[in-house]
């Protein structure tokens, strides 16, 4: 290592990467031919008191060291390693940009933070799909224009009626069921596109490519590269224009861990804080 120092603030990555080889050089960082997750065997520690990261250089990116003397502007740079990218990374897929009608299948912190980075790239209507009004109501806050409460058939007949019939030029699937890809598909324009960041449950994807053939509908997304994304999010989210903090609805120390997972599982918590 030799970018950085003891001391030092950094944001991490969900993924390590070396920086250096074909893939990351193309941006796509989870492709790293020397990456991996954490939890890996030999590189737990995740979420433990200290951790060692391979290929430091690649993978951690320094922060402004005051910084860590704010604690709103910290759980918002938390975001980074993950939740915040993921949801960038859906939009982009989706193709959002200025003038564009985007909707999110999914209220969870990444489909929030997909809300969020809509916005940010200059949606003129987001429309959310939620039925869990503290989500949702973040979601507001984020900037989505509608929230959509029901599910299958009758939200694709309101995300219909909410864009003249015709449904919206990009959709973020955050889900991973086979109900929110059949919704995504259905609440798409023709020639529109679908940004898929949902972990897929099961091996059915709810995905009729005959549909998608005829419709001209494009299909792009997976495992974010976040890293890749950290250096163009970095700076918004330190000047306040972008803030995904509010996805934090629990704080847990090292012990309050699992009850942090079972929060989450039970859905009485969006996304846990750990803390020291």
């Amino acid at each position: 290592m030799t970018g950085f120092r003891r001391g030092d603030l950094v944001v991490v990555p969900f993924m390590w990467s070396d920086g250096v080889c074909d893939y990351c050089k193309e941006g796509l960082t989870t492709s790293c031919v020397h990456g991996g997750f954490w939890g890996q065997v030999g590189y737990d520690g995740g979420q433990g008191e200290a951790v060692r990261v391979p290929f430091a250089d690649g993978t951690l990116v320094r922060l402004p060291a005051d910084a860590a003397s704010d604690d709103h502007l910290l759980s918002a740079l938390l975001t980074l390693s993950d939740v915040m990218g993921t949801g960038h990374h859906a939009a982009l897929g989706a193709g959002v940009r200025a003038g564009t009608d985007v909707v999110v299948v999914g209220d969870g912190a990444v489909g929030l933070c997909a809300v969020l980075a809509a916005v940010r790239l200059g949606a003129e209507r987001v429309i959310a799909l939620g039925r869990h009004q503290v989500r949702t109501d973040i979601a507001r806050g984020f900037g989505a224009t509608d929230v959509v409460a029901e599910r299958g058939d009758a939200a694709v007949e309101a995300v219909r009626g909410l864009t003249g019939g015709q449904g919206a030029h990009c959709v973020v699937e955050a889900v991973g069921t086979e109900q929110s890809m059949r919704t995504a598909v259905n609440v798409t324009r023709d020639g529109g596109a679908i940004g898929f960041v949902g972990v897929p449950h099961g091996s059915s994807t709810g995905l009729d490519l005959s549909v998608m053939f005829d419709r001209n509908i494009a299909l792009r997304g997976g495992v974010a590269p976040v890293r890749t994304y950290i250096p163009d999010l970095l700076p918004d989210v330190l000047d306040g224009s972008l803030d995904p903090s509010p996805v934090f609805d629990l704080t847990v120390d090292i012990e309050g861990v699992p009850g942090g997972y079972k929060a989450m599982d039970e859905r009485t918590a969006l996304k846990v804080m750990v803390t020291n």
